[in-house]
């Protein structure tokens, strides 16, 4: 055997009672687990469990580390918290399929989550090499040198750059020639490996789509039997039917529901939780196939120029910073997001004590980051929005925010779900990320398993690695059994905790001295080996791309 953890307590993924072990690793895979009282294994290394929990690498569903993986090699972020593989591609913007128009376009559109790819504090330039699916994954598999990236990643085609790429920036319906375009594109993006299909339907362009548009999408993939996952129309005044909508259009199209960071947020849905499961455990029992992510903290982080109201961002970034340019428009922009509920604050007039600066592109802005955008309007004796309108135009909209507007409740009572699975959404650019970025697996582990006991230990590290990996339709991924990838955490249940937060979110965890991906090291004795194991994970039975 290469490597035996000797003496571990396995908690396999499955749900079922830890058990105390040997686990034996060979040629990336785990090669035998022997139980107490059973032959003990020999290897050429050997690690001393010391009571130790030994589970899968946990599976962030969630993750905006599109750029970072090509840019940081170190990536302790998620490594460190016993990450093993993230999903990419997420709401439905991301950097492939492009061409040379859409790929400008789209690195300004989210260049608050990724930065724009320029060198920069995030890391050296970006050589966007690439135009397709299969492209993009080749890169990652071919990171700094060809040796691979950090961490696993799987890859969503993401349906606003698709609708991009056949129909522009416009608010209309796309002609049966664009539809047959964009589903040619998913198409094609599922065959050369991409796991699914993802929307950001708050977000332009893809918020244009009707259900009709999406429902022929999701039979693309449903084809493909990949999983469709939406950040869906509201998650605020409307986030009900917004989530029915989901549920009742990929039905239709037959195909799976990943519902994107399930929250239930703003005033109106305090307490509402419970009304979403029911929903959800009606659907369930007809037989539909769903699952959802959801990350551990009260507030949610998004770019600034996400709150603005979909007809202000029609034609691109160009067209958004040309109506915050005039005074008239600028105007009808503050009475739809302060006093109407715009469709970007999800049908909530916007509170600005709640809207936190976390992340800014330029350089000569970052004094503002971290106070409020009200705070920063009484500071100045100005109107909030001409606070936000002069940002977004001096930040090229590349400002992140933190919007302080979930409730406890809800995020306890959705954790606890048969079909939840964890994601962190962590937006990795900026001075002042949103700690999910660096805790959110930790996070589970330390307060809502040992701390508050919310979920038990067993349970919690199925929902972060069993169950997405079955999302993701991983045959060898996500368990402790015997031929599986020894992709594998080592974390101590006593002591493993979130190290960021709020005040200090790039700290990393305690708790998990080691994690492996293929059997090999990445973090070893709490600290990272520089060791580069982590590739694409494709869809079975894709091609790459050109083949």
């Amino acid at each position: 055997m290469d490597t035996v953890l000797r003496d571990v307590r396995v908690v396999d993924g499955t749900g079922r009672p830890a058990y105390r072990a040997d686990v034996a690793l060979a040629g990336g895979r785990i090669a035998a687990i022997a139980r107490e009282g059973e032959p003990r294994p020999s290897g050429r290394a050997t690690v001393a469990g010391d009571g130790l929990v030994l589970c899968p690498g946990f599976i962030d569903m969630h993750a905006h580390s599109d750029l970072a993986l090509l840019r940081d090699p170190d990536h302790s972020a998620k490594a460190a918290q016993g990450v093993t593989l993230e999903v990419i591609g997420q709401d439905g913007l991301s950097y492939a399929p492009v061409d040379d128009r859409t790929l400008a376009e789209v690195r300004t559109a989210i260049s608050g989550w990724n930065g724009d790819g320029t060198a920069g504090p995030d890391g050296p330039a970006v050589e966007f090499d690439w135009r397709d699916v299969g492209g993009y994954l080749d890169r990652l598999d071919h990171g700094f040198g060809g040796e691979g990236i950090a961490v696993n990643a799987a890859y969503l085609v993401p349906q606003g750059t698709v609708r991009m790429l056949a129909v522009g920036w416009e608010d209309r319906p796309a002609t049966p020639a664009e539809l047959d375009r964009m589903r040619h594109l998913v198409a094609e993006g599922l065959e050369q490996g991409a796991v699914g299909l993802s929307s950001g339907l708050t977000y332009t362009p893809g918020m244009y789509a009707s259900d009709a548009e999406l429902t022929e999408l999701c039979r693309v993939v449903a084809r493909y039997d990949g999983y469709y996952c939406p950040h869906h129309r509201s998650y605020g005044a409307g986030a009900l039917a917004a989530y029915e909508e989901m549920v009742t259009l990929t039905r239709n199209a037959g195909c799976a529901l990943h519902l994107a960071h399930a929250t239930m947020n703003f005033g109106v849905n305090e307490g509402r939780a419970p009304e979403l499961l029911a929903l959800l455990d009606r659907a369930l029992a007809e037989g539909a196939d769903i699952t959802l992510d959801t990350y551990p903290y009260l507030p949610g982080c998004t770019t600034l120029a996400a709150l603005l109201p979909s007809w202000a961002t029609e034609g691109g970034p160009d067209a958004t910073l040309a109506r915050l340019r005039d005074d008239a428009v600028a105007a009808r922009i503050r009475r739809a997001m302060e006093v109407e509920g715009s469709d970007g604050c999800h049908g909530v007039p916007v509170d600005w004590d709640t809207v936190e600066i976390s992340g800014v592109g330029t350089p000569a802005l970052a004094g503002q980051v971290g106070r409020t955008v009200g705070q920063l309007a009484r500071e100045r004796g100005e109107p909030p929005f001409a606070v936000a309108r002069r940002l977004l135009v001096e930040d090229r909209l590349g400002t992140t925010v933190l919007q302080h507007v979930g409730h406890e409740e809800n995020v306890r009572a959705i954790m606890r779900h048969r079909v939840h699975t964890g994601g962190s959404d962590g937006i990795l650019h900026g001075l002042k990320p949103h700690p999910r970025a660096y805790g959110t697996f930790p996070h589970y582990l330390g307060r809502y398993v040992r701390e508050l006991g919310v979920l038990g230990l067993e349970e919690c590290v199925a929902h972060l690695t069993g169950r997405p990996a079955a999302r993701l339709r991983l045959p060898d991924r996500g368990l402790v059994r015997v031929g599986y990838r020894a992709d594998l955490v080592l974390l101590d249940p006593d002591t493993v905790a979130a190290g960021a937060t709020f005040e200090a979110p790039r700290t990393l965890p305690t708790g998990i001295p080691h994690v492996l991906i293929d059997g090999r090291f990445v973090m070893k004795d709490g600290r990272r080996t520089g060791v580069l194991a982590g590739r694409s994970v494709r869809r079975a039975g894709s091609r790459p791309a050109g083949r």
